[in-house]
């Protein structure tokens, strides 16, 4: 999957991984670019500044009608759409008191709205046309944002975490129903980027391995999506970790378990 002369629509556009990925596609030669984000002013800022190739749009990836009348508003401006990263996500951590069920109702479902069910609605959205295309040749692809979260667990951020192993799982199951049909899937699974999202983490066990910038995540996805890779992992070590986590999953759940005292010795706080 390239994006020179694709039409692409990137969730989350306005700052982080999302404001990367636009940047960096424009600057690859795609034909167009909509930076969509629930900022709609931030949006419109990065498209500002990236080009004439490029615009923003307000978006609230969890509203389905919002979700095809944008398709529709591209489609009929630019074209039919060739690549949606749907890259949109929120974080709530287990604050104040550090248990699995300190986040409301209201929390775990506006996060499970976002970080899993706005795939749902973008796939209803885009992918018949994309699916008819495919057969027909052209190149067309759906990349989902997860994290590594979603690979091995995030301590501290139990809802997270649930949402982005359930995001992998959506991707795994796109891939393996629609590959065939010549669709592109892919599913990056960063840890920590130099995002607004990392806040107060900096030093927590969340940044252990290190913090990436969002330039150079987007470049790695870039070259991964050009390779047809479906997995994603732009920090090395997250492979390694995921080996070991299949081999021995108690040993692995202990460690974790470790981990998370070792931190609260430290800061009072797991993340």
């Amino acid at each position: 999957m390239d994006v020179k002369n694709k039409v692409v629509v990137v969730t989350g556009g306005a700052s982080g991984i999302g404001k990367a990925l636009v940047e960096l596609f424009a600057a690859e030669g795609a034909a167009h670019v909509v930076a969509a984000d629930l900022d709609g002013d931030g949006a419109a800022a990065v498209a500002d500044a990236a080009g004439p190739s490029v615009s923003g749009a307000r978006l609230d990836v969890t509203d389905e009608d919002a979700v095809r009348a944008l398709v529709t508003d591209i489609e009929t401006e630019h074209g039919p759409v060739d690549l949606y990263v749907s890259n949109a996500g929120i974080l709530f951590s287990d604050a104040p008191d550090w248990t699995v069920i300190s986040q409301t109702n209201a929390q775990w479902r506006k996060i499970w709205s976002v970080n899993v069910f706005a795939h749902i609605l973008a796939c209803r959205a885009v992918l018949p046309g994309m699916i008819a295309r495919a057969k027909e040749g052209a190149g067309t692809g759906f990349l989902v944002t997860a994290s590594a979260a979603g690979l091995l667990s995030q301590i501290g951020d139990s809802a997270y975490s649930t949402t982005k192993h359930a995001a992998v799982g959506f991707a795994e199951s796109l891939a393996i129903t629609h590959g065939d049909d010549g669709l592109y899937v892919g599913v990056l699974c960063p840890q920590a980027v130099d995002t607004p999202m990392i806040g107060e983490a900096r030093e927590s066990s969340a940044a252990v391995d290190g913090i990436l910038p969002a330039d150079e995540v987007a470049r790695r996805t870039l070259a991964a999506m050009r390779d047809g890779a479906f997995m994603i992992r732009p920090h090395d070590k997250v492979a390694g970790y995921f080996q070991m986590k299949a081999a021995d999953y108690d040993r692995w759940v202990g460690g974790m378990r470790k981990l998370r005292r070792m931190q609260m010795e430290k800061t009072g706080r797991p993340i």
